[in-house]
């Protein structure tokens, strides 16, 4: 994985760009969940959350060498 991606002559490290993509895409998921009523299930959600942010963060960065993101 490179330590950091060039947007126009910015240096950004490719944690936090991993980051954002997994917020957006935990976003996406929260929505999914409030509007089939999987939270009914759970005790803790905020610790739900940070679970499922972990495992979407994991599996961005885990995937990007798919999407072009040379190691």
């Amino acid at each position: 994985m490179n330590g950091e991606f060039s947007l126009n002559g910015i240096y950004v490290p490719s944690l936090l760009v991993f980051g954002i993509i997994a917020s957006l895409c935990t976003l996406l998921l929260i929505r999914l969940f409030n509007r089939f009523g999987i939270y009914r299930f759970v005790a803790y959600r905020a610790l739900v959350d940070l679970a499922l942010y972990v495992i979407v963060f994991g599996a961005v960065a885990f995937l990007a060498p798919q999407f072009g993101f040379a190691p």
